[in-house]
């Protein structure tokens, strides 16, 4: 940990970033990010059990926040989550049951500890909370004297979330209108009882943050801060963080660490060092070193490697991102002797891949059959004349036996037609 440093210098590098939309004062915000570490906070609602890219920017907003010394809060939204927020929602979202709210979060925890330092032996150590704790004790009539008493619908509905779901097609619940003033009093209950004076979002999420500041000035008589960045999107328009299967989620189950690394890799040359300026630790001036390089020979992609590295380890820790690397160099021309087990049992993941017994190596027509890299003997034998097949990097010939190749570690051998039709075999006894 280092100390913070001063408060309009670090404000300075979040501007040179691009991530900063909108905030409260800032000279306000610069003398007490100066005066000494400040509580701050960044809420999701745990609607999966995993997080996406979308909150990728936010955890990675507390971890800058975090290393510049000051103290990050992670909010889950075990009440919110089951009321939904109206934000960037054209309707309402499924509300989710407490059982499956509670599995959730104990699932995002364990990704957030990759990004962010929970030792509680840190000064500024992170932290875990869940709006449930507080929320779910409160009466309706509590809930009405304490909180909604302190604001007017026409400055609800004023706020731009809420004016675009009223004008949808949709329109909006009772329930989801109430979604402002449940974050304002998270806001409120954190700044009073954990001394977390400063509230983060994407900017979207503008509205409900300063209805927050509103409450603590009323209620404490004190002052709350808010940031907001811009949402995360790609040059092209497309939605940030669509994977071919998807949403690209956190979660190493749901996207593989080789298909998240290959969605930075393939980042266009327009967005990449906006995505390094945003989601990456490294200075700006490294990442304009980065640029440079990369412009030299663009065709490289030195600042997609860059970005795909830095990130992918940040999420799924190092060695991940490693075997990852040398599951991708594999797939794309690199020679498989060379691979760990740990990049081979990705690659594992990624392609089809075949269980064989070593006596029925010999039928080398039959195997390529069986793996589906021919449709039929006869198309084996002519891709084979052809030197359209590759074991191990190796071309083969039909006069040659796979017993006749080095198995890789793990007892694998990886067939290859073409550039890009791989299957994998796994030799058994």
């Amino acid at each position: 940990m280092s100390s913070p440093t001063s408060g309009e210098q670090f404000l300075a590098d979040l501007d040179a970033r691009g991530l900063i939309h909108d905030s409260t004062d800032r000279s306000a915000l610069a003398a007490r990010l100066s005066e000494g570490p400040i509580g701050v906070y960044v809420g999701f609602d745990p609607t999966a059990d995993s997080l996406h890219s979308g909150n990728l920017l936010g955890q990675v907003m507390l971890r800058r926040f975090q290393l510049a010394g000051h103290r990050p809060v992670v909010l889950a939204g075990g009440a919110t989550g089951m009321v939904g927020d109206p934000s960037g929602r054209s309707e309402e979202r499924h509300l989710l049951d407490r059982e499956t709210l509670n599995h959730n979060v104990a699932c995002v925890k364990k990704q957030l500890e990759k990004i962010l330092d929970f030792d509680t032996a840190s000064a500024n150590a992170a932290r875990l909370v869940d709006n449930a704790e507080w929320t779910a004790p409160m009466g309706t009539l509590e809930f009405l004297r304490d909180v909604g008493k302190y604001f007017t619908v026409n400055q609800m509905v004023a706020k731009e979330t809420v004016r675009v779901r009223m004008e949808s097609e949709h329109g909006i619940s009772y329930t989801e209108f109430s979604y402002m003033l449940l974050q304002a009093n998270d806001f409120r209950h954190l700044c009073e009882h954990q001394n977390v004076e400063m509230q983060m979002g994407g900017s979207d999420q503008w509205g409900n943050i300063t209805a927050g500041t509103d409450l603590i000035r009323r209620r404490l008589s004190r002052s709350g801060f808010g940031l907001t960045w811009p949402l995360l999107t790609r040059s092209d328009g497309a939605k940030m963080g669509k994977s071919v299967h998807g949403a690209l989620w956190l979660d190493a189950e749901k996207t593989s660490p080789y298909e998240f690394r290959q969605y930075w890799m393939q980042s266009p040359d327009e967005d990449v060092e906006r995505f390094l300026l945003q989601l990456t630790l490294r200075s700006v001036e490294d990442i304009h070193s980065v640029m440079l390089d990369h412009l030299q020979a663009p065709e490289k992609r030195v600042a997609q490697k860059v970005l795909a590295h830095d990130v992918t380890c940040l999420v799924h820790g190092a060695p991940a991102e490693k075997a990852a690397e040398e599951a991708a160099e594999i797939l794309f021309g690199g020679d498989p002797n060379t691979a760990s087990m740990q990049a081979l049992q990705v690659v594992a993941r990624e392609v089809p891949s075949t269980d064989v017994r070593q006596s029925a190596l010999g039928d080398l027509v039959g195997v390529l059959v069986a793996s589906g890299l021919a449709a039929s003997n006869s198309e084996a034998r002519r891709t084979l004349a052809q030197n359209g097949y590759k074991a191990n990097g190796q071309v083969l010939h039909e006069a040659k036996s796979l017993l006749d190749v080095d198995l890789l570690p793990g007892g694998y051998i990886l067939l290859r037609k073409g550039k890009t039709n791989f299957h994998l075999v796994r030799v058994t006894g």
